[in-house]
Order: structure tokens, then C-alpha cells, then sequence
């Protein structure tokens, strides 16, 4: 087929381009590993070309010669041999030339592949803009973001350097030092519970924090402590994506915790003379803190990563907290199983810790498993819809409350944070007071 045609049936595409950086891999072992830092399988457009690439990679990861004849017999092997062009196909690429010049095929690939995903990606858009409503215009800008965002996101040039172990410990030792300079400091954000910031050192950047129990627990309250710690506390930037309450709810919330009003008095509008003067003196700090409440029903996990990016940009976020896990769905497309699709979801959290440094706090549901054994107390085992909630988490913490189960318990008012995992550091259970009416735990000792 000639180049025309091909520029026909495949547009903002280079044949040329595309069989010169194949010739180059077929004729040289030398230049796979610089290929690979450029293009990647899905920039080649025509489908022959990128199962031909495929195999290459396959053959090279073995330790073998990705030569016509090993590529052949791995695609042959695949059935995709014919869907390849044939073997007669993969000899005539090698026969036109010496893959000279394939950097710049290389980079003509990765160009063209760009313009064809912008070109869909603005087709995307243009349909979803053609059937939303005006009031939906914000939700339509952060699609539209990600969309092109993705689109044009290019793989970085060149593999990211190595780092020498003397490197690396010279600047450990530096925070080392600067850790024993600073006693009582936190490397993470405080959550703003004394035991629980000692066994953690706080939040920490990149970090995929889960909070889990059964319904009921108080795992939005815990959440909210932590984002009052950062925000109210500490001026530090935070945001909340709640599925569940609405903002007027949460902000409540928070005042009845950190105004100590009874939460019932307020919403009943029963407050007395003792609480509304208790309520005007922590509004003004409650009011100008940097933090950022989200309770659209967009539930999506595509929505939430435009919206940090965004939020990341203009307001310096250093917090996310995400409520809750079970209402999110990963996007438009389907993932399988629910418990294939939380998974996915749970991995992207922990990728959006990283790309942003920011700890990411999950609220998770657990199963029905705890409230079928004797000990009521939550493990890891039962974390629901998905086991990879545990692996991608850096820390979980399960929530439990004995008076939850049992009203004349002993332990009435207490609530154990089980820290469960703990990538960094030992796992311990945490005894800290709960103080409902207030919306809010404490540490025991502000009882």
C-alpha cells in the first residue's frame, strides 16, 4: 500500500516514519532501548505495526535478537502474525533501507500520535458540549481539561536518572539531622490526634491513607478531624470530595466540633445564649481557613483527579480527602467487576498521592465480616469490594467503637484507631475519645 493511501485511511499519521523506527528495531538491538524512551505501542497507528512493535519489546525482554525471524515466530505463536502483514511483510521492511534517521522518525511518531488523541479528545468534547446543560458548565471545563490534558501529556525524554546509594544517604542523613534539630516536629501533616502523629510523623506527601469501618463508626467525623488538624490548625491547605453529605452538612459539622455546640442544638435551633457566643468566637478562624469542600454528584474518579489538579494549581492543596470509596465509579468506561473497578480506582488514588505529593485519605466501608464474629473489632481482611485497598494503601486505620454494639459497654465514649498497615512504621491501636455530640474524637488526655 502506498504512502497516499495510507495517509487516506490513517490520518495525521507517517508511514514512513512508522516503518523507519520498526527497520531501525528489527536491524539494531542498540536502538530499542532509546525507541522505547519515545514511543510507546498505541502511537503507531496503523494495528499491524503496533502488534509488530509488540513483539519486538517481547523478544528484547527475553534477551534475544528481535530479529524478522523471532518476531515472526512470537507473533505466530500470538495468532496475530497475519494481522502483522505476514512474514513477507516484516522481510520487505528490512529490505528498504538501513533505519538510518529513526530519532527523527521516532519523534515524528510520538508527534502525529498527539495529534490525532487531540483530535479526538476535542471530539469528545464538542459532543459532550452539544448535550449539557449551561448549569453543568463547570463540570464540562474540568472534562474538557483532562481530556486535552491527556491527550497532549507526553512521556518525559530520556529515563529519570539513577541515584547513587551515597547520593541518596547523604540527603537521608540531612533529614535526619534536621529531624533531631526539630524534636516534636512532624515530617507529614498532624492529624491532630498526639499518638496517632507519633507513630505516623503525620500525613505524608504521595502517601494513600484508608479509613474504614462499618457504617455508623464516625470514619467521616475522623476525617474531618483531620482536615480541621491541617486547615483550622495549621493553615494548611486541604480539600474534601464528599458523596455523601452536602457542604452545609460538613461545615455544621465542623462547627459544632470546633465550637463545642452540641451538633443537635444546632440543627434543632434550640442553641442558647452560652452557645451562640461559643459559635462566634471560633467562626472567624473557621471561616478563613484554606479548605475547600466539593459535594457535586460526580462520583467519578476522572472528575476528582481534574478537580485536585485544578485545586492542586490555584490553592496550593497539600490534603486530599476523599468520602467515600464505594460511591465512586471510575469513569464512562466499563472496568469489569465492582471489584476489578476499586481497584482501579484505589491504584489511581495512590498515583494521584504521588503525582500531586499530597497524603490522600480514602474513607472505605468494611464488610459485614466483623459483625459476624465474637470480637467485633475490624481487620484488613474485611475491606470491601477490593484486597488491592490494602496493598496500594501506605496506612489504614480501622474505626471501632464498642459501644456501637454494645450501649452499656464499659468502654462508652472510647473509640480504638486500629492502625492495620503501616508501611513505614509498627502498627499499634489507638485510644481516643469519642465525643458525638460534637461531631468529633479527641485524645484522651482532653477529656
Amino acid at each position: 500500500m502506498s504512502s497516499d493511501a495510507d495517509s487516506n485511511r490513517f490520518p495525521n499519521s507517517d508511514d514512513n516514519a512508522e516503518r523507519t523506527v520498526l527497520r531501525s528495531l528489527l536491524l539494531s538491538t542498540d536502538t530499542v532501548a532509546d525507541v522505547v524512551e519515545m514511543v510507546e505501542a498505541h502511537d503507531f497507528t496503523r494495528p499491524a505495526h503496533a502488534l509488530i512493535y509488540e513483539a519486538v519489546l517481547r523478544v528484547y525482554a527475553s534477551g534475544e535478537t528481535p530479529d524478522v525471524v523471532r518476531v515472526s515466530a512470537v507473533l505466530d505463536s500470538d495468532g496475530t502474525l497475519k494481522a502483522a502483514g505476514g512474514s513477507d511483510y516484516l522481510a520487505s521492511l528490512i529490505a528498504r533501507g538501513t533505519g538510518d534517521g529513526w530519532r527523527r522518525a521516532a519523534e515524528r511518531v510520538r508527534a502525529t500520535a498527539m495529534l490525532r488523541r487531540t483530535k479526538e479528545a476535542a471530539a469528545r468534547v464538542e459532543s459532550l458540549a452539544s448535550e449539557s446543560d449551561p448549569a453543568d458548565v463547570d463540570r464540562l471545563s474540568d472534562i474538557a481539561q483532562a481530556e486535552i490534558l491527556a491527550a497532549t501529556l507526553l512521556r518525559p525524554r530520556g529515563l529519570a536518572p539513577s541515584h547513587s546509594i551515597g547520593d541518596i544517604l547523604e540527603g537521608a542523613l540531612d533529614e535526619l539531622e534536621a529531624a533531631v534539630g526539630s524534636t516534636g516536629s512532624l515530617s507529614g501533616i498532624p492529624t491532630g490526634f498526639t499518638d496517632l502523629d507519633m507513630l505516623t510523623s503525620g500525613l505524608r506527601p504521595g502517601h494513600l491513607i484508608v479509613i474504614a469501618a462499618r457504617p455508623a463508626m464516625g470514619t467521616t467525623t475522623l476525617a474531618l478531624d483531620f482536615l480541621r488538624s491541617a486547615a483550622i490548625k495549621h493553615d494548611i491547605p486541604a480539600a474534601l470530595f464528599t458523596y455523601e453529605s452536602g457542604r452545609e452538612e460538613i461545615a455544621t459539622r465542623i462547627l459544632s466540633a470546633e465550637a463545642r455546640v452540641p451538633l443537635h442544638h444546632m440543627r434543632a435551633g434550640t442553641m442558647d445564649d452560652d452557645h451562640w457566643m461559643r459559635l462566634a468566637r471560633r467562626l472567624p478562624d473557621v471561616a478563613k481557613a484554606p479548605l475547600y469542600i466539593q459535594d457535586e454528584a460526580w462520583p467519578t474518579f476522572t472528575d476528582l483527579r481534574a478537580q485536585c489538579r485544578r485545586l492542586a494549581g490555584q490553592r496550593a492543596i497539600k490534603l486530599i480527602v476523599v468520602d467515600n470509596l464505594q460511591m465512586m465509579t471510575y469513569g464512562t468506561r466499563p472496568l469489569g467487576s465492582r471489584y476489578e473497578e476499586v481497584s482501579e480506582i484505589s491504584r489511581c488514588l495512590k498515583l494521584l498521592a504521588s503525582e500531586l505529593e499530597v497524603p490522600v485519605v480514602a474513607i472505605s466501608k468494611a464488610n459485614r465480616g466483623a459483625e459476624q464474629r465474637t470480637d467485633k473489632r475490624p481487620m484488613l481482611t474485611d475491606l470491601r469490594d477490593s484486597g488491592s485497598l490494602e496493598d496500594n494503601a501506605d496506612l489504614v486505620i480501622l474505626l471501632h467503637r464498642e459501644d456501637a454494639y454494645e450501649k452499656e459497654s464499659p468502654r462508652a465514649g472510647e473509640a480504638d484507631l486500629i492502625v492495620a498497615k503501616h508501611r513505614n512504621g509498627p502498627t499499634a491501636t489507638i485510644t481516643v475519645a469519642f465525643q458525638g455530640h460534637y461531631s468529633r474524637f479527641v485524645d484522651m488526655a482532653q477529656t
